[in-house]
């Protein structure tokens, strides 16, 4: 009997190994260009950037200490993330639950008779209590994997597994650039409400200079409501910005997941340490290290492996049924002394013509083509969103310059018009005109400076971020 059970897991073994009908997978050519974009929007980069994004770690790109430990809490305590994380749990439950089908499914039962005999009728040497045990084995119904079905079903859960696994390091990939956006967003706010108190200090100074003035004759109730008129402005924006730290705030306790302590948010950007420099590589090796995209192949994959199942349905299944039982006076037989014997029942099911099989068939292949022209436009998006990166970090430090320059510029004229008010040669307008000159500008450089900072992430991200090499070597 230990020799026939042997026989069936050695054959079960040969099947699940045996070749299958689905198509051999070839990587598609990558439909971007083999560079990035060249121009005057694309400038060369720093000679010290860091090419290799792939197998840096978040921990080693974002150097601010406090932002590293709101992405561990975020990581450990985000619900989305928690969704992805169960997502591939339930992909990987799927997949084992799938693998079980090569397999035969054996089960048993026993059972045991107790009877008690009159001494009227047994002889003296024979026993009154009689016991009687039954084991019984069975297969109940196991499908030999002739043309690889199961196989090929097997092949696209373990697809779709590795796919969910790479859709859990997307969105961990997401939650980590998005958590450093709104660190960033709260710094720049923070840094403009300081600003904003900073200006109306200086408006409610200049105020009460030309209230004083106006009191002694020296200034026109012109002057005194333009004055006015700055102090009210500036008085507006500081509950406008205290708003927008608010939101920031609740922003980021939705990301880390629980409510953020005061001592890990920034102060300003200025507070913020530097992220480390950045370069693309080229295109063939950086997009296809983005997790959406190992995602999107790993899927691809799978409608293959579907294929060879929905061609294997057009031929003849054969099932296998065997049982096996024995009745002794002792607890040998089917698994002691070797008497049971199994009884096999093969079923063949031949489907003569089934519409919906071959309509199962063609439905697999346009399945498939759908998720390759998915999966080239995915390439495509991630072009795209690569260049739109290296564009911005093309010209914005330019911009910086110049606009650094702007506040320069503007923080001069506004010395000097006040002064000029001050010596009675120009009017106070001049100087209202300067001074909100000089506040938009101030303004618009901390914007440019949450861009640029706010790009970097962007760039780390859309070029696949870190990797967890583990998993790329599963994947591969």
């Amino acid at each position: 009997m230990n020799n026939k059970l042997s026989i069936l897991a050695l054959a079960a073994l040969l099947l699940s190994s045996g070749c299958t009908l689905a198509p051999e997978y070839t990587k598609p050519e990558s439909p971007v260009p083999a560079e990035w974009p060249t121009g005057d929007a694309y400038k060369k980069l720093k000679a010290d950037a860091v090419e290799k994004v792939k197998g840096m770690p978040w921990q080693e790109f974002f150097a601010d200490e406090k932002l590293r430990q709101l992405i561990s809490t975020a990581l450990k305590n985000n619900r989305d993330l928690r969704v992805a994380a169960l997502n591939v749990e339930r992909a990987r439950a799927m997949y084992g639950v799938q693998q079980t089908g090569i397999f035969p499914s054996v089960t048993g039962s026993g059972s045991m008779d107790k009877q008690q005999l009159s001494a009227d009728l047994v002889e003296a040497s024979q026993p009154q209590t009689t016991e009687k045990y039954t084991l019984k084995a069975e297969i109940p119904s196991w499908e030999l994997d002739f043309f690889g079905r199961i196989r090929s079903l097997t092949d696209q859960a373990l697809e779709e597994y590795l796919a969910t696994e790479e859709a859990r390091r997307s969105a961990e990939l997401t939650l980590i650039t998005e958590l450093a956006k709104a660190y960033l967003k709260l710094a720049a706010d923070r840094e403009n409400l300081k600003l904003a108190q900073a200006t109306l200090d200086s408006q409610q100074t200049s105020y009460d200079l030309v209230e004083k003035s106006y009191k002694n004759g020296l200034a026109t109730e012109l002057d005194l409501r333009r004055a006015q008129t700055e102090l009210e402005a500036a008085k507006r924006d500081i509950p406008r910005f205290t708003q927008l730290v608010a939101q920031d705030r609740n922003a980021l306790n939705l990301l880390v997941g629980t409510p953020t302590d005061e001592a890990l948010l920034p102060d300003a950007l200025s507070s913020v340490t530097a992220l480390k420099e950045i370069a693309p590589g080229l295109p063939s090796a950086m997009l296809l290290n983005r997790p959406d995209i190992t995602a999107a192949e790993h899927k691809l994959k799978g409608a293959y492996a579907y294929i060879g199942a929905a061609r294997a349905s057009v031929f003849p299944r054969i099932s296998l049924t065997a049982s096996a039982g024995t009745a002794s006076d002792e607890l040998t037989g089917l698994f002691g002394s070797g008497t049971g014997i199994w009884s096999f029942a093969p079923q063949i099911d031949v489907p003569i013509f089934d519409s919906r099989v071959w309509a199962a068939m063609k439905v697999s292949k346009i399945d498939r083509d759908i998720l390759l022209t998915k999966y080239e436009k995915d390439i495509q998006t991630a072009f795209k969103e690569v260049a739109d990166a290296l564009a911005v970090q093309g010209t914005i430090n330019e911009q910086l310059a110049a606009q650094k320059a702007l506040v320069e510029a503007a923080a001069a004229t506004y010395n000097l018009s006040d002064k000029r008010y001050n010596m009675g040669l120009d009017a106070y307008l001049s100087v209202l005109d300067a001074h909100r000159s000089l506040y938009a500008q101030q303004q618009a450089l901390i914007s440019l400076r949450l861009a640029c900072l706010a790009n970097q992430v962007t760039l780390y991200a859309v070029l696949g971020g870190g990797t967890d090499e583990k998993i790329a070597n599963n994947a591969n």
